[in-house]
């Protein structure tokens, strides 16, 4: 849309004000808000959907909840009635993302692309509506610029501005190399937001950079600056470190239905809030209402069993949600899990521990010894399943652990 006069100033409706809230829930960093609204109330008086851009390079992915949060707000979109463009960067991928680097990524193959590529789709299809949602690869306008074209666009730009940048910045500091096809990659990233003509672009919050240069390169070339929303990065089931293989306190999109469904039983409560923002599909009144009520009497178990649910059935589907939640009633209530287990947080010092060293420092048993006896009498279970070996090394995560009849403890290994 051409900014060759000034947009005239629309009022704001109900339904506009009720879509900037859902918008604006759980969102990290939203520029510009009063341009958004105006979008959106422009929207609702013309009939024309608004162009809603994510673009993310084929990268092997890590395939957890994290990587959803974009997604989810993406849908929340297309059931407001816009268009969503799940942009591949088949062509910015060749070059590499230096975002949050100190080191230069070395480029994908052709091969790495198309396989990862396809890896993202399958991915994106779990929360995004294949109806509503328009695939398109960068490299449809980017194999077309050519040398000459990529230099106009390059002219565009200034170098101070982008080692402006703090990864480039961090870098150029440090003498550490910064390659030429590195500061290119913003450019490009922004260039898609011209060629698509979006109005608002998602990304993580280590995207700013990159997203706010799509705005600026939307006003040279007389569009219409889009909208920029960043999303928070999911903390895990630790509660303290952003959800990470590495870590091992995430949830994979392809995990059992009764293995998700227990690790989100596992939330503290406070966490749980949390994730009904950035990963549920309810709406903010229905959230605020499921609040009040656990505030006022209501045991936070159902909310939790209703985010539970609701992640099962989105990754698998609704019977295999209720069978989940069956299960953990057979595996937990029915053991007279009490209602109030104690959180405990221990300190790995490594990667892993043995169990008879967390049961003590979990102060299940006063030593080490006593737990492994515990052990060998068949006195120890762990998410519901009974510990047989007394040698058994955890990696890090959160568990559930029973010891004897009456000792319970959630136990989050950091």
């Amino acid at each position: 849309m051409l900014e060759s006069k000034e947009q005239k100033k629309l009022p704001v409706s109900q339904k506009v004000k009720d879509a900037m809230a859902l918008i604006k829930r759980g969102v990290d960093t939203l520029l510009i808000e009063e341009e958004l609204e105006q979008k959106l109330a422009r929207s609702e008086a013309t009939g024309k959907p608004l162009r809603i851009k994510l673009g993310l390079d084929p990268t092997a992915p890590d395939i957890h909840l994290g990587h959803t949060v974009v997604l989810n707000k993406l849908r929340q979109f297309q059931d407001l009635g816009h268009t969503v463009i799940f942009l591949v960067g088949d062509f910015t991928s060749s070059i590499g993302d230096p975002s949050g680097r100190n080191t230069t990524r070395p480029p994908l193959t052709r091969e790495q692309i198309e396989e990862n590529a396809k890896t993202y789709l399958d991915q994106a299809y779990f929360v995004l509506d294949p109806k509503k949602t328009e695939i398109r690869y960068n490299s449809e306008w980017s194999n077309k610029l050519g040398t000459e074209g990529m230099i106009r666009l390059a002219s565009r730009y200034t170098l101070a501005r982008l080692l402006e940048r703090d990864d480039f910045a961090k870098r150029f500091k440090e003498n550490l190399p910064i390659a030429m096809h590195e500061l290119l990659y913003p450019l490009m990233q922004g260039y898609d937001s011209v060629a698509l003509e979006a109005d608002v672009e998602l990304g993580g919050t280590d995207q700013r950079f990159n997203l706010l240069v799509g705005r600026e390169l939307q006003r040279q070339y007389g569009q219409e600056p889009q909208c920029i929303l960043t999303m928070p990065l999911l903390v895990g089931l630790d509660g303290v470190n952003k959800m990470s293989k590495s870590k091992h306190n995430y949830i994979g999109i392809t995990e059992q239905p009764n293995d998700m469904f227990g690790k989100v039983m596992s939330l503290s409560d406070d966490l749980m809030w949390n994730w009904f923002d950035l990963l549920s599909m309810k709406s903010n009144e229905e959230i605020a209402q499921l609040k009040h009520d656990c505030e006022n009497g209501r045991n936070p178990r159902d909310a939790k069993v209703m985010l539970a649910k609701e992640i099962v059935t989105r990754f698998h589907n609704k019977e295999a949600a209720d069978a989940a939640e069956q299960e953990f009633v057979n595996r937990f209530r029915k053991g007279e899990m009490p209602e109030d287990i104690p959180e405990v947080t221990v300190n790995a010092g490594a990667d892993k521990m043995s169990i008879t060293k967390l049961i003590k420092e979990a102060g299940l048993t006063a030593s080490s010894a006593e737990a492994g006896r515990n052990i060998e009498q068949g006195g120890v279970q762990i998410d519901g399943k009974k510990v047989t070996d007394k040698t058994l090394q955890l990696p890090l995560g959160s568990y559930t652990i029973k010891v004897g009849k009456r000792k319970w403890a959630k136990v989050h290994l950091t």
